[in-house]
């Protein structure tokens, strides 16, 4: 983790360095913006109030890392445009290092938050994104028991609802301990996403339906024989690789392999790990309409 301190008060940025070297923070100094521009560091401990230099141009460039602003007195220049072109935070000289450790560790933590948040998210979506389902979020409304063949139906469904409504999603696990403790202290703001209620025994369902009362929240069953008291929509996957009641035949399997992995192998790879020609590919192409689009 490499800091940059951009500070023309040389005696200040060498003492900060030295007290964040005992934090074992790998440092970098500057005195001017125009060198700055050439670093390449984690995060910029950035002075506003160089003489006849624009710390914008710096905040521009490196507005994806973690920029904390130092700053003698605030106004305009020196903190409210520098925060809204993309600097994370600042801190009134004098300071002391404690207080800057604070920040620059809140803020790597809230950046590792942030790309665990986009790789899970890419990684869900692209989970589902395969799922077909005929739903319209908007038409749904709360709260709702989903009977489905397959979870990953209702995972999208729970998914694409919270879009609809901008609302956060809660997911309580029926599966683990201490859902009821979940259920009783679901935020009434958001939407409870409540999966394989089939897993409860009656008596544990009907104590869930209590704790529910007056919140908002989806209900997902693969079992449509247990009943709820709220509305019912039941929404099977197409996918028959998904549903455990099926065994697919050749051709179905077949089908769901070319669909699936035709644009990450080549013909000759994919027939191959087929077991089959590459005419026979071809032809099954024709039979399925399957063809790559170029």
């Amino acid at each position: 983790m490499k800091i940059v301190i951009v500070e023309n008060e040389l005696y200040l940025a060498q003492s900060m360095a030295s007290k964040l070297g005992q934090y074992n923070f790998e440092t970098e100094i500057f005195s001017s913006i125009k060198d700055a521009l050439e670093s390449n560091g984690d995060i910029y401990l950035l002075s506003t109030t160089i003489p006849g230099q624009k710390p914008l141009k710096l905040i521009e460039k490196f507005k994806d890392r973690i920029i904390i602003l130092m700053v003698n007195y605030i106004n305009n220049d020196t903190v409210v445009k520098p925060l809204e072109m993309g600097a994370k935070d600042y801190i009134v000289k004098p300071f002391n290092v404690e207080e800057l450790v604070r920040k620059i560790k809140h803020y790597r933590k809230y950046e590792q938050l942030k790309r665990e948040n986009k790789f899970y998210k890419s990684l869900f979506e692209s989970m589902i994104n395969e799922i077909e389902a005929d739903f319209k979020p908007k038409n749904i409304t709360l709260p709702v028991t989903i009977y489905t063949n397959m979870q990953r139906v209702a995972d999208k469904v729970a998914i694409e609802l919270a879009k609809e409504k901008e609302a956060t999603l809660e997911f309580i696990d029926l599966q683990k301990d201490g859902w009821a403790n979940l259920a009783e202290n679901l935020n009434p703001k958001h939407i409870g996403y409540i999966s394989r209620i089939d897993k409860l025994k009656k008596d544990d369902r009907e104590k869930l339906f209590e704790l529910l009362n007056g919140k908002r929240f989806i209900i997902s069953s693969l079992d449509t024989s247990i009943e709820t008291p709220y509305e019912k929509i039941i929404l099977n996957s197409s996918n028959k690789l998904y549903d455990n009641n099926n065994i697919l035949t050749i051709n179905e399997y077949v089908q769901y392999i070319i669909k699936k992995f035709q644009y990450q192998y080549p013909d000759t790879e994919l027939s191959k790990k087929l077991g089959i020609s590459r005419k026979s590919l071809w032809e099954k192409r024709r039979k399925f309409e399957l063809f790559k689009k170029k």
